[in-house]
Parts: C-alpha cells; sequence; structure tokens
C-alpha cells in the first residue's frame, strides 16, 4: 500500500462513544497504521440541537482510553457550512443542481400517492427543469442535485463485493436546505474530499448513504474514495445491538473495570478472521490487519468472551503495569474498599502491599474491579467483618486458628515458606488435612472463603497484622 492512504473517523456527537462506531474507528486506526498512512478525526456536529459540548468530550477521552490517537487537528463539520453552500453554489452555476419550490404540502401529497400505489416514497423531480421564473412567491427553495435519471450507480465495497443502485429509484436528493444549511450528504463529500480521504470505513447502515454521495462526487467530477461498508454488532442472542446486550458507552467498559488493551483485542476480533487465533498485541494488529479478512455477517458482542480475554490480560500483565492501570482506573470506578468518600486510597505503603500481592489477586481477577475487591482484605481495619461463609469456616476452626499462633509467633523470619512449613507441621501432627486448616486461616484473615494462595496472604500481611487477625478470631 502507499504512504497516501488516509482514514478519517466520523462521529456525530449525539451522545457517548458507542461500543460499535469504537470498532469502526479501531479499524479506520488500523488500516491506516498498518498502511504507513493517516486517521483523520471529523466531528460531524451539523445537528447543533443535539450535539453537546460534553459529548464531544466523551468521544475523544474514549479514543484516548483506547489508545487511538488520530493525526492532525480535529474538524469540526460545522465549521465548514460555508464551504459545502460553496460547492452547492458551483453545482447550480454547472447545471448540476437546482432550486425546487414543492411545497411541504405536495411533498406529502406525494408521500401518500406513493404509499398507495405501494411505492417508495421519492421526489417526483418537478422543479427539475423548471425556471425560477415560475416559482410561486413566498416559497424558500431548497436545493437538490439533478441525479441521472438511467443507468446504475454502482460501488465495489472492500467488504461488500459489488453493489448496485438503479438510478430511476434514487430521486434528487437535497443538497441544502431552505434555510441555506447544507445537508449531512452534502457535507460528508466535500468534507472527505477536502480532508483528503482514500478510504472510507464506516458501519453498513450507511450503505444506502454511498449510492447518493457517490452521485454528488460524479456531478463534481471528484475521485470517490474506496469504500468498505462493515456489519454492525449485534448481541450475543443474534438481535441487533441494544443497550440490553451491551450497546454501551466506552466509558461504561471503563468503568466497569476493563483495560483498553483487551478492548481493543476484543474488538478487533469482532468481524475479522485470523483463524482461531485469539490474542494480537497492538504491533501484531497493525501488522496483520486488512479489509479482505473483514466478513459481511454481523458479529455477536459477547461479555463472557470479553471477560475471558481481559482476564487473559490481567494475568499476562506485569505486577507494575497492573498496578499502573488499577491508579489509573480509579477515577472512573464506581466505588473503591474505604476511604471516607468511597474511593480506594493508594499511599506508598498501600502500593507496596498492593503490588506485593498481585501476583495472587490477579489470578482470580477478571475485571480491575474484582482486582481490587480481591485485595479489600489488605486494607480491612480490625476487628474484620466476616462474610457469613467466612464466619461460619472460622467457627468451625477457631480451635486450629488457636493452636497455631504459638507456632507462626514464634518465626523469626517471616515468609510465605516458613508460615507454610508451620502449618504443614501442624496439619501433619494431627493428621488433618491442609485445607482443613488453611481454610480457617482463610476465612480470619481475609474475612472470606476464598483469597490468593493463603501463605502469600500471610506474608504480604505481615507478622503483627497477621497475628493480630488470627487472635481477633479465636477469641
Amino acid at each position: 500500500m502507499s504512504d497516501a492512504v488516509v482514514t478519517r473517523f466520523a462521529p456525530s456527537p449525539t451522545g457517548f462513544l458507542h461500543i460499535g462506531n469504537a470498532r469502526t474507528a479501531l479499524f479506520n486506526w488500523l488500516y491506516a497504521r498498518h498502511s504507513g498512512g493517516r486517521m483523520l478525526l471529523r466531528v460531524e456536529d451539523t445537528d447543533r440541537e443535539r450535539s453537546t459540548q460534553p459529548a464531544i468530550d466523551a468521544i475523544l477521552d474514549g479514543l484516548s482510553w483506547l489508545g487511538l490517537d488520530w493525526d492532525g487537528e480535529t474538524i469540526y463539520q460545522s465549521q465548514r457550512a460555508a464551504r459545502h453552500r460553496e460547492v452547492a453554489e458551483a453545482l447550480l452555476a454547472s447545471g448540476d443542481a437546482y432550486y425546487c419550490y414543492a411545497s411541504a404540502q405536495e411533498l406529502e401529497e406525494m408521500r401518500e400517492q406513493a404509499r398507495a400505489e405501494r411505492r417508495t416514497p421519492r421526489y417526483d423531480g418537478r422543479w427539475r427543469d423548471r425556471p425560477a421564473s415560475q416559482a410561486p412567491a413566498g416559497v424558500k427553495p431548497v436545493v437538490r442535485l439533478k441525479a441521472p435519471l438511467a443507468g446504475e450507480t454502482i460501488l465495489d465495497d472492500k467488504v461488500q463485493g459489488r453493489v448496485s443502485w438503479s438510478n430511476k429509484d434514487l430521486d434528487d436528493l437535497i443538497l441544502l436546505r431552505s434555510d441555506g444549511a447544507p445537508t449531512y450528504m452534502l457535507a460528508v463529500v466535500v468534507d472527505d474530499h477536502d480532508m483528503g480521504v482514500t478510504q472510507i470505513i464506516r458501519g453498513d447502515d450507511h450503505l444506502t448513504n454511498a449510492a447518493r454521495q457517490i452521485q454528488i462526487y460524479q456531478a463534481l467530477g471528484w475521485s470517490v474514495p474506496a469504500m468498505a461498508h462493515i456489519p454492525l454488532l449485534h448481541g450475543a442472542d443474534g438481535a441487533k445491538l441494544s443497550k440490553r446486550h451491551g450497546a454501551l458507552g466506552v466509558d461504561a467498559y471503563r468503568a466497569m473495570g476493563y483495560l483498553p488493551e483487551a478492548m481493543r483485542n476484543y474488538l478487533v476480533r469482532l468481524g475479522w478472521s485470523q483463524g482461531d487465533r485469539e490474542f494480537f498485541s497492538t504491533p501484531e494488529m497493525i501488522e496483520a490487519f486488512d479489509l479482505a479478512q473483514v466478513g459481511r455477517s454481523p458479529s455477536r458482542f459477547d461479555f463472557v468472551k470479553l471477560e475471558n480475554m481481559n482476564g487473559h490480560y490481567i494475568r499476562s500483565a506485569s505486577d507494575k503495569d497492573l498496578l499502573a492501570a488499577i491508579e489509573a482506573a480509579l477515577p472512573f470506578l464506581p466505588q473503591g474498599q474505604d476511604g471516607a468518600d468511597g474511593k480506594l486510597e493508594l499511599d506508598a505503603a498501600r502500593r507496596a502491599k498492593l503490588l506485593a500481592a498481585m501476583p495472587g489477586l490477579k489470578e482470580r481477577a477478571k475485571t480491575l474491579i474484582e482486582l481490587i475487591d480481591g485485595a479489600a482484605f489488605l486494607f480491612a481495619q480490625r476487628p474484620l467483618t466476616l462474610d457469613s461463609k467466612a464466619r461460619d469456616i472460622a467457627a468451625a476452626g477457631r480451635l486450629h486458628i488457636v493452636h497455631l499462633i504459638p507456632g507462626l509467633s514464634a518465626l523469626g523470619e517471616w515468609s510465605a515458606a516458613n508460615a507454610e512449613a508451620v502449618v504443614r507441621d501442624y496439619a501433619a501432627e494431627h493428621k488433618i488435612k491442609l485445607g482443613d486448616v488453611a481454610q480457617p486461616l482463610r476465612a480470619a484473615l481475609t474475612g472470606r472463603a476464598t483469597s490468593p494462595g493463603i501463605f502469600d496472604v500471610l506474608e504480604v500481611l505481615g507478622k503483627e497484622e497477621s497475628l493480630a487477625r488470627l487472635k481477633d478470631q479465636s477469641a
């Protein structure tokens, strides 16, 4: 591929960065990076009533969290309206567009007649060749494209293959509204041309728009960018992705404790085929990505697979990187384990303790929330509040806890290995299974029936804290 490849991600800021749009952004980013080209960002904020600054901020923040950087300054479509009108006026001057004075009542009559005849409603071209001298008084016209009446409009799509539309089924679309505002169709074409976009990658819900936009390109004598319309995401049940399936904003996934690298890996595998291989580092994705492996069928969003993939990334991360990920995520997680405001506070001592416990904690967690929840025992205040299952286990094994305290207290060097030797010797002496001793210890030390390895827990908590917790439960 040449280094002249330019893709673009063009979200409408009427809400959060939807997870399906995030995948579209990822595909654009990967294609540009794979080719040594550029990915541009254009905010399509022409709907001034619905476009909001918080939505724009959420989109930019979501892209940044996912690690999807863009080239150059962000383009705002609303700031380019004068350029859009200039192009429409050029089409009027060349005879490829015209003023249409059809009233709202006339347009409604056309729709009613089409419904009665069981046709798709379309504008009938009544002002296509009429002179402006016949214009009714007081009617502000729209500007329509003089679209071809015969033949076909054809797209060789890089995902969908060859797609064709009969021109007789496509009416003369509006370029400028009666108030002079450019339409979405015109704005997209002008912006893509002016930005030098060579490859459009977007959802296949835009496929019908492609026919209209190609006709505008052709009327202007501009080269049509290559296009690839990717299937939309569906839920695990095969229905169109909705909020009940997980059609949330990227910010929601961050708040659920997912890692951005896991989200990238999961999203790229939705519709991009690489055999049975599931896991890709970002450089590997960039190296391998091509539109030829993007399928035409909708992909199913599956939370179980996402959680499993996130768990893989948590287990694979270095302890230091995982600590950094936790600290970065804390402001966005719904709640922590302590602190007056319910948020987990990490000072230097707590960081050190969490880092020491990380090898055992990360083996059991699929999200950062689970990881932090699993670490709650590290920072719990004495006396611990045991959950109901742990309370029963500790009560049943109280005598074991009592008898182990002297042996653990006598240890000169406090370590997981030395603590294990004491517990194993005790179990062997009393001819009981190791688990019968370890479980009451776990309950007393963590307040739960599950935790990282109990001897690692003893080492991380330290001698003083461990013995104090055991004495609390032996009374």
